[in-house]
Order: structure tokens, then sequence, then C-alpha cells
């Protein structure tokens, strides 16, 4: 998984306009967000048509605000620029509900 931080490009509506995106919200203080990270390789190799974008919503709250994004761990599915689905709330997430979550979008 990438890390915004990290990426050679800083504009995310920029860096997401083509191909198959997962933008998933997170933060370091953040057991729920702790409990699913291990889990996520899987999730990414599950899905390769995708490119996983890890953010930190602290690092970043003005993106947060910009998409809205309320509660972490979130997910934000990006094809082509445009949004096609979001798991956003505030509740724990399982591995099997964000694969369900990602696999009704296809």
């Amino acid at each position: 998984m990438k890390e915004f931080a990290k990426m050679a490009e800083t504009n995310l509506t920029h860096l997401i306009t083509k191909g198959k995106h997962v933008l998933f919200f997170t933060a370091t203080w953040c057991s729920d967000c702790r409990f699913i990270k291990p889990a996520m390789p899987e999730i990414e190799a599950e899905f390769p048509e995708y490119e996983f974008i890890e953010i930190d919503r602290d690092q970043y709250i003005d993106i947060c605000e910009e998409w809205e994004i309320f509660g972490i761990p979130s997910f934000v599915v990006i094809d082509n620029g445009r949004e096609v689905g979001r798991f956003v709330n505030k509740d724990r997430k399982t591995k099997r509900e964000i694969s369900e979550f990602i696999h009704s979008l296809s």
C-alpha cells in the first residue's frame, strides 16, 4: 500500500484521475485502524486492479474534510476520478466486510 505522505504527487485529485483506487483513511492512534491494518496486504492482493493509498487523518485533515471523512478507518473507492463507493462509519471493520464492500462495486 502506498502512503500518501511518501508519494511524489501530493495533489490527491490529480493522482486518482486515471485508474482504480481505494483510499484508506486511518490514524496511528485509532485502535480500529490498527486492528484492520495487518489484513490490508491480503485485501490488496485480492484486488490487484486497485491501487490502495493510505491517508493519515491527522496529517491530512484538510483532505478528510474535503472528502467528508468523519469516522476512521474509512474506505473510498475511485474509478477514473469518480467516486463509486464508500465504506465510512465509526465501526470496526473486518477483512470480510471490506472485501464484500469492494466486490459489491465490481
